[in-house]
């Protein structure tokens, strides 16, 4: 069997990152519970055109009273500029689509495209409607496994990652402290003052931020496109890849056409 070798984490600074490939910049955030290997179908499929990097959010870093997306997105904001970013693609999911969303809005000249695949940012049923119970290992697999159209998805090695971390009192505290934020910072203000482009890519099975808050990212923010995904959940990018790739692809493609036209 071959064992696909894991990418390497880059760092620079405070910053810990995935730095695959040459070219136009595909900035990916992951979401409160991910890991930077969430992204590996991207990377795979779009490194050898594309220079993709993946920061680590320091989601169990920051100080547990100012745990929230202000912080996340000052991170984030602060990551770009020290690796001098310019006209990017800007791709999040869940609570990285939320931070993505915000740092476009302030942003704007630096972003390009903007992806968004199963966002918070509207509405979300956090972890599928409580929060982590600590020691428990079978209520974390249940949660995790709910975030999946299809359980199996959630390998063993991802479900204990996460049981890990619910077992410390800090991040647990922190990932609260994250999950309350999102939910207090609802976006349907500001979004459609978004100017770029922007691909929507839903789980059309997706239990945390059901298919009606695609369709209302769709009908907020005037250039963008939505496009579902059957038999798929919270984390299309991670459930159906191919399919994934396929969609974000195109888009690319299409959006590269418009610039060359204009």
């Amino acid at each position: 069997m071959n064992i696909k070798p894991k990418l390497e984490v880059k760092k620079h600074k405070d910053f810990e990152y995935i730095d695959e490939g040459n070219g136009e910049v595909l900035l990916l955030l992951h979401g409160l519970f991910g890991a930077l290997s969430n992204w590996d179908g991207v990377v795979d499929q779009f490194k050898d055109r594309y220079r993709i990097v993946i920061p680590m959010l320091p989601i169990y870093d920051m100080p547990v009273r100012k745990a929230g997306l202000e912080l996340l997105e000052a991170f984030t904001t602060e990551f770009v500029d020290e690796m001098g970013f310019e006209d990017l693609t800007v791709m999040g999911n869940s609570l990285g689509g939320h931070i993505a969303l915000m740092y476009t809005l302030n942003n704007p000249n630096k972003v390009k495209r903007l992806v968004l695949t199963g966002s918070s940012g509207l509405f979300e049923n956090s972890m599928g409607g409580s929060f982590p119970k600590r020691g428990s290992y079978d209520y974390i697999k249940e949660r995790v496994e709910y975030t999946f159209y299809d359980p199996k998805t959630a390998t063993d090695e991802y479900i204990n990652e996460v049981f890990e971390t619910t077992k410390s009192i800090p991040k647990c505290m922190r990932i609260v402290g994250i999950a309350k934020s999102a939910q207090r910072h609802n976006m349907a203000d500001v979004i459609p003052n978004i100017k770029a482009p922007t691909l929507l890519i839903w789980g059309l099975n997706d239990t945390i931020t059901p298919p009606m808050v695609g369709h209302e990212f769709n009908r907020l923010i005037p250039n963008s496109k939505l496009r579902f995904i059957d038999k798929c959940c919270h984390a299309p990018m991670m459930e159906q890849p191919q399919r994934f790739n396929d969609i974000l692809e195109e888009f690319l493609l299409e959006t590269q056409s418009m610039d060359q036209a204009s």
